[in-house]
């Protein structure tokens, strides 16, 4: 995820060098194997003035891609990707001594490139959602597809499958709020990996408040994250909530449910979980849920448990319309068993539930597999 103060004022710079029409080459950090000081999505910019702004590595290597970019801008080479780490003998001198391996892409932006990402990134000062994609193989690498909010704007210029195929997964990434490469074939099919695109998810990523430090709690985290959530689990017990296990994949609150979420604002791609058994933190928690926009809220526990919830919310003021919002039991019937295969049927059900799907299997179902197929090109 972009959230760097120096990418944001990096990305200001390039809005204006394209709105001038100034030549330059663009280098984007589109892939970090191991450690890297900067995020993968960190931009640096070379213009024909031998002006230099933002920066990829924190100085590892730019000096290096500066003599790239110089080269693009000479006409000597085209756009291309780029692959440095501590192994090659060019890392001694580039000074990459992080230890990790950072690809990075170099290419002037077209007129079709320069307009989609001046636009995207336009949006985004805005505040709009983002999502931009960037090809990183062949004769049109370095061609621009945006996802601004629903809207798709641009082409890859390879085929329509790949442009609906990365559309909807740049959808998805914008949803998780996840920068990355993800892999093509040849004619923009999901399956292969010729084609390499890379996607920057401008959103912040969706977050996810689990009450209850319990096992169940430490089996989902890692999951949840996995899957771009931001996760934190709180318990009012400090003994119980600052187990490792727990701050290992999650951020950890001690505190009563009302506490903790006091001035949290939650949206439609935020979750509360409630997995406390207890009506003095359960109660609290959902009640505290109910006051926010959250697109999930659910509560573990049998369906005897869930019945006397519901008895004593109604009791606390819950309306009909805020029970419908509870997800309880929560999780999908899949049989589980152990608290990993219980994480695993909660956060089905949040994902179906965010696509707006039944969650059926898909041999009894018709239609496109994948949920966001709305926002690929016509």
């Amino acid at each position: 995820m972009i959230d760097s103060a120096t990418v944001n004022a990096t990305q200001d710079i390039a809005v204006d060098w394209l709105r001038e029409g100034r030549r330059f080459v663009q280098a984007l950090l589109v892939e970090v194997e191991g450690s890297a000081p900067l995020p993968v999505g960190a931009m640096m910019l070379v213009d024909e003035l031998g002006n230099i702004e933002g920066s990829i590595t924190g100085g590892c290597v730019e000096g290096a891609v500066v003599e790239e970019a110089e080269a693009i801008l000479g006409g000597r080479t085209g756009a291309k990707l780029l692959r440095y780490g501590i192994s090659d003998e060019l890392a001694g001198t580039v000074g990459l001594m992080c230890g990790g391996i950072v690809h990075i892409f170099v290419g002037q932006p077209g007129d079709q490139a320069g307009q989609v990402e001046a636009a995207a990134l336009a949006a985004h000062a805005d505040g709009r959602p983002v999502a931009i994609a960037t090809l990183l193989d062949g004769d049109s690498a370095g061609a621009r597809l945006a996802v601004i909010e629903d809207e798709v704007m641009g082409t890859l210029g390879r085929s329509r499958l790949l442009d609906r195929n990365v559309a909807r997964e740049a959808q998805g990434l914008l949803e998780e709020g996840k920068t990355t490469v993800r892999r093509f074939g040849a004619d923009g099919a999901t399956l292969g990996d010729e084609l390499r695109v890379h996607i920057r998810a401008f959103a912040p990523p969706p977050r996810m408040f689990v009450f209850g430090a319990i096992d169940f709690s430490a089996a989902l985290a890692p999951f949840a994250s996995q899957i771009g959530y931001e996760v934190t689990i709180s318990d009012a017990r400090d003994r119980f909530a600052r187990s490792a296990r727990f701050s290992a994949a999650a951020h950890v609150a001690v505190g009563w449910p009302q506490e903790v979420m006091s001035g949290v604002e939650l949206g439609p791609r935020d979750a509360v979980l409630v997995f406390t058994h207890d009506p003095k933190f359960d109660e609290p928690a959902l009640l505290s849920a109910l006051q926010t926009d959250a697109g999930y809220i659910g509560a573990l526990g049998s369906r005897q448990t869930a019945a006397d919830r519901e008895a004593r919310l109604r009791r606390a003021g819950a309306t009909d319309a805020d029970i419908a919002r509870i997800h309880a039991p929560c999780g999908l019937d899949i049989g589980s068993r152990t608290a990993e295969e219980t994480a695993i049927s909660v956060l089905a059900e949040i994902i179906a539930s965010r696509a707006n799907r039944v969650a059926a299997p898909l041999r009894q179902t018709s239609g496109p597999i994948h949920g966001r197929d709305s926002t690929a090109p016509a």
